[in-house]
C-alpha cells in the first residue's frame, strides 16, 4: 500500500515526458549508485590500496579531464541554445512541460547533466587509486554524493526553467576546472602556467553567489516556477558557499599566514 501511494504521488507530479527515459522510473538506482560510490571510496578502495603503491595515471587523467572539458562545453552550448541565450527570463522562468522542440531539448539536456554527475564519481576513484586520500574531504564527498540525487529530482519533476541557470553556471565553472586538472596532469613543466589555482576556488564561490541571488528572485516574482524549489536552491547554494569558503580559508589564508610567520 505504501509503495502504491508513493508511485501514485510521483506519477501525479512528475514530468510525463521523462517517465520512459533511462534511470528515471525510480530514484532507487541513483540512490544505490551513490551508496555504492560512498562505500567504495571511503572503505573498500582505501582498504584495497593500503598495501599497494599508488598508480601513476597521468595519461588517463589528461584524457579524462579533456573529455570532461568537452562534455561541459557541449552542455554549456546546449543550455544557451535551449533558452538562456534566447527567450529565457533571468528574472523568473517557468518550466515548459510541452513537447515543443526547444522545451524537449532542455529536458533532454537536464538528463545529460544528471548523467554528467554520475561520471564525476570517477574523480574520487582516481584519488583512491593514486592514494590521495587527503583530497577526499567532507566537502568532496558531500558534493559528489548529493548532486546526482538533486539532478535526478530536477529531471523527474522540473526538467527546465529557472533552476537550470545553476546548471549553466556550473558548466562554465567545470570547463575552467577540468581544464586546470588536465594541465596539472600534463607534468611538472606545465606547473608554471597554473598560478591561477587559487582563483579557481574564487570562481566557485562566485558561482554559488550568482545562483543564490538568481534563485532568490523567484520568491518575489511569480512566473509559475515552484517557490519551494527556489528556496531549496537558496539553501543549497548557501551550504556550498560556506563549505567552499572554509576550504578557501584552510587552503590559502592559513598557508599565507604560515609563510609570513616563517619569514
Amino acid at each position: 500500500m505504501a509503495i502504491d501511494r508513493y508511485v501514485n504521488l510521483v506519477d501525479s507530479i512528475s514530468d510525463p515526458r521523462v517517465n520512459d527515459w533511462p534511470l528515471m522510473d525510480s530514484p532507487f538506482p541513483t540512490l544505490i549508485m551513490v551508496i555504492t560510490y560512498l562505500y567504495i571510496v571511503t572503505y573498500l578502495g582505501p582498504k584495497v590500496m593500503a598495501n599497494r603503491k599508488p598508480f601513476k595515471l597521468n595519461n588517463i587523467l589528461v584524457w579524462y579531464n579533456a573529455g570532461q572539458v568537452i562534455f561541459s562545453l557541449v552542455m554549456l552550448w546546449e543550455h544557451l541554445m535551449s533558452g538562456w541565450l534566447l527567450d529565457y527570463s533571468y528574472k523568473c522562468q517557468p518550466v515548459d512541460y510541452s513537447h515543443n522542440p526547444t522545451a524537449l531539448r532542455m529536458a533532454n539536456l537536464c538528463w545529460w547533466y544528471y548523467i554528467s554527475k554520475l561520471t564525476e564519481f570517477v574523480d574520487t576513484a582516481f584519488f583512491v587509486l593514486r592514494k590521495k586520500d587527503n583530497q577526499i574531504s567532507l566537502l568532496h564527498l558531500y558534493h559528489h554524493s548529493l548532486t546526482p540525487i538533486e539532478t535526478w529530482i530536477c529531471v523527474k519533476f522540473i526538467a527546465g526553467g529557472h533552476g537550470t541557470f545553476s546548471n549553466l553556471v556550473n558548466n562554465m565553472v567545470h570547463v575552467i576546472m577540468y581544464f586546470y586538472y588536465m594541465m596539472s596532469a600534463m607534468g611538472p613543466q606545465y606547473q608554471k602556467y597554473l598560478w591561477w589555482k587559487k582563483h579557481l576556488t574564487t570562481i566557485q564561490l562566485l558561482q554559488f553567489t550568482l545562483v543564490f541571488f538568481h534563485s532568490a528572485q523567484v520568491l518575489f516574482f511569480d512566473c509559475g516556477y515552484p517557490k519551494l524549489v527556489a528556496a531549496l536552491l537558496l539553501v543549497h547554494s548557501t551550504i556550498f558557499f560556506v563549505l567552499f569558503f572554509d576550504f578557501y580559508q584552510q587552503a590559502y589564508k592559513k598557508n599565507k599566514l604560515l609563510q609570513f610567520k616563517s619569514q
